[in-house]
């Protein structure tokens, strides 16, 4: 087991080192194609932009999804000080990203670095504290810029994308703290099942698909599904935070979000599952929250459906989780896959 945890452990590194808010997920779709290619599979790419592969098994199909976009910004305008107004992808909050570093993408390939700061960031100089609001933020570009001149010689405009530096950091004692647990870290637990699926001979009691999707961030990425599914589970993120059950070194089997509850009788057997192996885990509620498997049933799909995921504290913020989490969630899917 610790030598999964570690190859988690690096998936996630590497998958958070690709920058990928929702629309620009084509490198970190690239990176599954090829990763799951060298393990022996067979990875599919929709035109949409989803990852798609068949793990094994047979009959009774089940879709265990994960989400490889993230929160981010986009280039909403170019001021005449040479400076970039952002606007969201997915609900990005501001006041998480004052001060952080980040990257812009052109559309002919150049990168370049900057940071995130309210219009007026000096204690030095404010007469009154900005509020930390999209209208009062914009990205500093680490160039010599001062006007829209400058800027469009950058060959940076409209559209452009914005990715925060994600900080991704495991710590000796098992902390991981990072932007974007939600939902690489899960993307890579799932990494982490195929991995085993091959090298352990892993005997799955019915078929099993990974779908790894690209817009979940903006609420459409698990609209489309294999036509055989029959039970899909979001592997995402557990809440953790004030009238919640789930800590970071827990795995959460959410019972209900902001589209209702889930399929009953599959998160019994969840439950069941993990009572069974003696995982820590916590049935929670989380009325602010959505995921893949609901887009895939507002899209008519037939389907039982459920979520967990690790426990990540601080959601659409600098997120921290730790491996005991990791551990607990990788062996109740993995045990709800092969028993």
């Amino acid at each position: 087991m610790k030598k999964n945890l570690e190859f988690i452990g690096e998936q996630l590194k590497k998958l958070t080192a690709i920058p990928s808010p929702s629309s620009y997920t084509e490198k970190a779709a690239e990176y599954l194609m090829e990763t799951l290619k060298e393990m022996g599979y067979e990875p599919e790419l929709s035109n949409k932009g989803n990852v798609l592969v068949t793990i094994g098994g047979e009959g009774n199909p089940l879709v265990l999804a994960s989400h490889i976009d993230t929160l981010g910004a986009m280039v909403r305008s170019i001021k005449d000080n040479g400076r970039l107004r952002p606007t969201t992808l997915g609900g990005h909050q501001w006041r998480t990203a004052d001060g952080e570093n980040c990257t812009v993408h052109t559309r002919d390939g150049r990168v370049y670095t900057g940071v995130v700061l309210n219009t007026e960031p000096s204690a030095h100089v404010a007469d009154e504290k900005v509020e930390q609001t999209e209208e009062n933020m914009e990205i500093l570009l680490d160039e010599n810029v001062e006007n829209k001149e400058d800027i469009d010689a950058l060959g940076i405009q409209v559209g452009d994308i914005i990715a925060m530096d994600p900080r991704t950091v495991i710590t000796e004692s098992g902390y991981i703290k990072s932007r974007f647990l939600d939902d690489k870290l899960s993307a890579a637990i799932l990494l982490g099942l195929a991995k085993a699926v091959k090298d352990e001979g892993l005997t799955l009691h019915r078929k099993v698909s990974l779908l790894f999707t690209v817009y979940e961030e903006v609420g459409h990425g698990g609209s489309y599904v294999p036509a055989d599914t029959a039970e899909m589970i979001s592997v995402d993120m557990g809440c953790v935070g004030a009238d919640l059950g789930c800590t970071e070194r827990m795995v959460s089997i959410c019972a209900k979000d902001s589209g209702g509850p889930y399929n009953y009788n599959l998160i019994t057997a969840l439950v069941n599952t993990a009572k069974a192996h003696g995982l820590d885990f916590a049935i929670d509620v989380y009325p602010h929250y959505g995921s893949d498997v609901e887009a895939t049933l507002r899209a008519g799909y037939d389907i039982r459906h459920g979520l967990i995921g690790p426990g990540v504290y601080a959601s659409h913020n600098y997120e921290r989780s730790h491996m005991d989490g990791v551990k607990n969630t990788y062996e109740l899917v993995k045990a709800y896959v092969t028993e």
